[in-house]
């Protein structure tokens, strides 16, 4: 396991994120998806994000991210949605016809952590930490 380091923090954080399109239209091909790839890409690269794994299937995406702990996963949902709605209708007039209310992706988004220790080690660990405090936590 690779940890991250910030200038203060060492941190492991990896989220499994999932967003859909309106009405889950199956939208998302050719040069549209292409472009929603490489834009999401942008997005997470200017924010520090590194992208481990993704797929933008034809009406939905998933990527599997590793986010600094001073970016929000809702921030960072609300400007991958945002940007690429936004290019991607200014990019493919033709899109404005399916969606009309000018809303690309679906509301809300699907969110998980992904951690190499599971909540039994953390609750086992704290436990010798009441019994110890001088000793395995130090």
């Amino acid at each position: 396991m690779q940890y991250d380091k910030g200038k203060h923090c060492v941190f492991y954080h990896r989220y499994h994120l999932v967003w859909s399109t309106k009405y889950r239209f199956k939208i998302l091909r050719g040069d549209v998806q292409l472009r929603a790839r490489e834009i999401v890409r942008q997005v997470c690269a200017e924010n520090g994000v590194e992208i481990l794994k993704g797929v933008v299937s034809s009406d939905h995406v998933h990527i599997f991210v590793s986010v600094p702990p001073k970016l929000a996963i809702s921030d960072l949902m609300r400007r991958i949605k945002g940007r690429s709605a936004y290019k991607l209708f200014r990019e493919f007039p033709r899109l404005k016809k399916r969606y009309w209310g000018c809303h690309f992706w679906g509301r809300g988004y699907f969110s998980t952590t992904n951690g190499a220790i599971t909540e039994d080690v953390v609750l086992q660990y704290l436990e010798k930490h009441i019994d110890n405090p001088t000793g395995i936590s130090r």
